[in-house]
């Protein structure tokens, strides 16, 4: 429960600042980028120790795939995600004058010119890869030199994907922060979009980085010089 109380809060933050920023700041992209990577950073700060602060589905599926996560808590965790997304979209709407929110549909992510929704789901995959790689190499691994300001990482690296990615495809990397403005302002061109390509790209990274860095090395075959223990030829006697 308070796992999921957590997660949800977190969901929330991300919409109701990231995606009230689209309607109400100034600083155009850059304002925006990092309205959402400071967001995420302050609360994955806040409540890392309680739930891990995913507050992203993508995140959630990495930490599944790789064994890190049951099942169960998994299913709570997006439930709360999407649901703290909703309210975050749903409190935009009822608080923000039209004025403000429809001309960017609520800060619903959507593909840029000349961007096709092939080119857009790599694009998420990408940078989502980028993401789940980098809440990784920070919060789930112990040898990570970040661990203890994790969030600062993580916040950094979303900054930087909306940096490049905004114009292009909204740079979502989170199928809750999809969602929840989809849902309220009725937009659902090319949705799978901000789904497919967040959820396969965050796979990939915590895949990869529990493959290369984090199981367990296998022990030196005996007889290598690293094993300590030097085999004897046949016909040799062993070393002592």
């Amino acid at each position: 429960m308070q796992r999921g109380v957590a997660e949800a809060i977190g969901a929330f933050a991300l919409v109701f600042i990231g995606a009230g920023s689209i309607a109400v700041v100034d600083g155009g992209l850059v304002g925006v980028a990092l309205a959402h990577g400071l967001v995420i950073a302050v609360m994955v700060s806040a409540v890392g120790h309680i739930s891990g602060g995913h507050f992203n589905p993508a995140v959630t599926l990495g930490f599944l795939v790789t064994k890190r996560i049951a099942p169960s808590l998994a299913g709570v965790y997006w439930a709360a995600q999407m649901l703290g997304g909703l309210l975050g979209a749903i409190l935009l709407t009822l608080l923000l004058p039209d004025e403000l929110t429809d001309p960017v549909v609520l800060g619903t992510p959507a593909l840029g010119l000349g961007v096709g929704a092939g080119a857009g789901v790599v694009i998420e995959a990408i940078l989502t890869f980028l993401l789940v790689w980098v809440i990784f190499a920070t919060a789930a691994d112990p040898r990570g030199t970040f661990t203890a300001i994790a969030g600062l990482a993580i916040g950094l690296t979303i900054t930087l994907d909306i940096l490049m990615g905004g114009p292009l495809t909204g740079a979502a990397m989170n199928p809750a922060r999809a969602f929840g403005p989809q849902l309220v302002a009725g937009e659902w061109g090319d949705f799978w979009v901000w789904y497919l390509g967040p959820l396969v790209g965050g796979a990939a990274a915590a895949l990869a980085y529990e493959a290369l860095y984090l199981r367990p090395a296998r022990p030196e075959p005996v007889g290598t010089p690293g094993s300590g223990v030097d085999e004897p030829r046949p016909g040799d006697a062993a070393s002592r």
